[in-house]
This record gives C-alpha cells, sequence and structure tokens, in this order.
C-alpha cells in the first residue's frame, strides 16, 4: 500500500444491529459527514432518517443513540458493504475498486441467523456486495434474498422524496413479518 494510499484510505462504522433483527440495510461506504459524526446518514440532506422516521420514528430530531434504538428495536440492523477503500471525497463514484475491503458477513450472518431480508441503500451497494461479498458467503447466509432500494442520498435526486418513500415501506413490511 503506498503512502498516498494509507492517507485516504477510509474505514466505516460497525454494525448498528439489535438482540433479533430481521431485516439488514446496506450501504456501500458512509460519506465524510458520516465518517467525521461517526453516525450513519448524518448528511441532513439524505433522505434515509426522514424515511425512518416515517417508517419506524426513528426521526433525525431524536439524538442518535435513541433513533438506533427505535431503529433497532423495529428488528432493524444498518451496516456497509466494505469495511475499508480508497475514496476522495463521499461519492461512491469515487471509490478506487482497487482497494475495496468488504465486512465480513459470514460472521454478521452467523451471530445473527434472525437475519431474513437484506436491502441495500442504492444500486452501488448492491453491485458491490454481488461482487466483493457474495461469492464468499457461506450457503445459508448466500441464500438471504436482496432488494435493491432507491439511494437516500441527496446526490440521488432523480427520485422524489414521496417515491424513495413509497420504494422503502417494503423495509418495514419485511421487518413485521413473523417467523
Amino acid at each position: 500500500m503506498s503512502i498516498n494510499e494509507q492517507e485516504s484510505r477510509i474505514s466505516g462504522l460497525p454494525p448498528v444491529v439489535g438482540i433479533e433483527p430481521r431485516v439488514l440495510i446496506l450501504g456501500s461506504m458512509p460519506g465524510i459527514a458520516s465518517l467525521d459524526a461517526s453516525e450513519y446518514y448524518a448528511l441532513p440532506r439524505n433522505a434515509f432518517w426522514p424515511i425512518m422516521g416515517e417508517l419506524f420514528g426513528a426521526h433525525f430530531e431524536l439524538p442518535y443513540a435513541q433513533r438506533l434504538d427505535v431503529l433497532t428495536a423495529g428488528r432493524v440492523a444498518l451496516w456497509d458493504v466494505l469495511s475499508s477503500c480508497v475514496r476522495p471525497g463521499s461519492l461512491d463514484a469515487s471509490i478506487d475498486t482497487s482497494s475495496i475491503a468488504a465486512n465480513n458477513f459470514n460472521g454478521l450472518f452467523a451471530d445473527y441467523p434472525t437475519l431474513r431480508q437484506v436491502f441495500f441503500n442504492g444500486k452501488k451497494a448492491a453491485e458491490m456486495y454481488h461482487r466483493y461479498v457474495l461469492p464468499k458467503l457461506d450457503a445459508v447466509a448466500a441464500n438471504i434474498p436482496g432488494s435493491t432500494l432507491p439511494s437516500t442520498s441527496p446526490a440521488h435526486a432523480s427520485l422524489s422524496f414521496d417515491d424513495k418513500f413509497k420504494a422503502w415501506i417494503i423495509v418495514r413490511d419485511a421487518a413485521n413479518i413473523n417467523d
């Protein structure tokens, strides 16, 4: 690894997982604002927390720890596909693909067998999961279904908040399905 790569390599946040999560929402890698705050989706213009507020009551106005408590009580877990990478700025398109290191999903799925569905926050997260994670998963974890949802990022401005919200309702439905 070059000195420049060491200086610009970023590492993601730890997973947010409750006692018996049912769904896992995956981003690609937190943006600069999220990494600086050590909080998922910290950029106020990101639609993630407003959507989670409507779906689960995890409103952006709540303190971050409380938002996480509300989500985990709703059986929702959060993480990212990547554990680290080189990425100048916050855009997924800027990720140096030769620098990608994926998170340990075999471990996560083994530790939390109640996970039944993966939702990708945008196409890039889904693409990276399918390329860097899925081929390394054991048979049980590889069979957990995944669905790609519209990115909540403000960079994905082609959809309105209402359109994004309508697509994301499936997360609440999946979290509430009985075993």
